[in-house]
């Protein structure tokens, strides 16, 4: 066996490379909690990491597992075989102690770093269950327990209760263990299959904050739901913190068991509510920020305004846009998110109708929509009813002689001639074709 002290000095082996891009890529307390007190083997092709207890293992290989695998591609040009094992002959006292005093808590689940009180959006339909996730990482176990909060898809539950964990991460030696309802769940019937329940129970029992995504998942399971009791209980009475998400309000749940719907609102339930517009653009800001990206402030009304009830949605719109623009070399602007963002956009963008062309391109020039079907050849009134007619064929999908027959009956080598006349104008004025591009964003609104 050769120990991380050891292997310190020994520059040719995989482990110490390995060890040294950890290093670069993950923030010290955790580096230090989490591999100061591992000691490890290697042959050519696999590497095994040990630890001193089975609480210690899972939680390592949850978290790093695929960035250490990740990293021995990268410098090896191989998949490397990475085992994580317990050795009940190590000690993590072994580590040195100044480290200990300063080493995060021990996660067994993946907590995502990036999920963090301070870039998470405070709105007025989330500042309440915020107040009060902030409030349970500063005093776990002590108020608001359990924790539970509702609300739909992707208005920020998961970030909250991870947030939770990573402000307890660095800043005590609190175990935290991290579950969606279906893990937990799926745990549990591989624990019965192997006849190994009482270890199932105890990894619960025995930690400090118990986080549970989605619990709604349990709903109907009555084996799971009954694990779920005793384990809630046995945490509850030693005052251990418990956190759960769902979609629903505990009432609403209606194939829960009662003594659980009683249990879960013995501490705070707090529902969250999709973002207003100002926090959705202010989300948006935030995470243009992120990217290093200039976000124009009408494509990012366009997003708030359009996606209204999932942030989740937002954020990923955001990205696509932002990885567009950086394959294809284009400034993101209203036309490119329109055509980039065109399925996730189309069912709540209305369709432009001839008709709704001619009264705001009328209402743009103060003229009466009805001239746009008469026979008037005035500047006034002709002028404008050409840039209508370039709309539609633009905007709509209406054949040449459809959009005639919309404008009083016209030929469709009429339309055809608007077409034309107004595509040349654009391409021979720079300020004539700003425009028709400011005419036809407010069409598109």
């Amino acid at each position: 066996m050769q120990s991380f002290s050891v292997m310190v000095n020994t520059r040719s082996n995989k482990w110490e490379r390995i060890r040294q891009e950890l290093m670069n890529r993950i923030p010290t307390s955790r580096f230090d909690a989490w591999f100061q007190p591992v000691h490890t083997e290697e042959n050519e092709f696999t590497l095994t990491i040990k630890a001193a207890n089975r609480f210690f293992v899972d939680g390592l290989r949850s978290q790093y597992e695929p960035l250490i695998l990740e990293i021995a591609r990268q410098l090896f040009g191989v998949d490397m075989n990475v085992r994580f094992e317990v050795d009940p002959n190590l000690e993590l006292a072994d580590a040195p102690r100044e480290k200990q005093s300063s080493s995060p808590s021990l996660v067994d689940g993946y907590i995502d770093p990036r999920f963090t009180f301070e870039n998470f959006v405070v709105g007025s339909g989330n500042e309440f269950c915020y107040a009060a996730s902030r409030a349970v990482a500063e005093r776990p176990g002590e108020i608001y327990n359990p924790l539970y909060i509702y609300g739909g898809v992707g208005l920020g539950k998961t970030h909250l209760i991870q947030a939770v964990a990573n402000e307890l991460i660095g800043n005590n030696h609190t175990r935290i263990a991290y579950r969606t309802g279906e893990s937990f769940t799926n745990e549990l019937i591989q624990a019965i299959r192997n006849n190994s329940t009482d270890d199932f129970r105890n990894q619960y029992r025995r930690v400090d904050v118990l986080i549970i995504d989605d619990i709604q998942f349990i709903a109907g399971k009555e084996r799971t739901q009954e694990e779920f009791f005793h384990t809630f209980n046995a945490l509850h009475e030693v005052k251990k913190q418990i956190i759960l998400t769902s979609d629903r309000s505990p009432r609403e749940l209606t194939n829960l068991m009662e003594r659980l719907r009683s249990r879960f609102n013995w501490g705070l339930v707090a529902d969250i509510q999709p973002p207003d517009l100002e926090t959705r653009l202010a989300i948006l800001e935030s995470k243009a920020d992120l990217a290093g990206i200039q976000l124009d402030q009408d494509v990012a009304h366009l997003l708030a305004s359009r996606i209204t009830n999932n942030v989740r949605e937002l954020e990923g719109a955001l990205t696509r846009l932002t990885a567009h623009a950086t394959l294809t070399g284009r400034h993101i602007d209203l036309d490119f998110a329109r055509r980039v963002l065109r399925d996730l956009l189309h069912e709540e963008i209305k369709v432009i109708t001839i008709e709704d062309i001619q009264k705001k391109v009328a209402g743009y020039y103060n003229i009466n929509p009805k001239e746009m079907r008469s026979n008037k050849r005035t500047r006034t009134v002709a002028f404008p009813r050409q840039i209508a007619m370039y709309a539609a064929k633009e905007l709509t999908q209406q054949s040449l002689p459809e959009i005639g027959e919309a404008f009083g009956g016209k030929d469709h080598t009429t339309v055809l001639y608007a077409v034309r006349k107004i595509d040349r104008m654009r391409r021979e004025s720079s300020d004539f074709d700003e425009e028709i591009q400011r005419i036809l964003s407010i069409l598109k609104q």
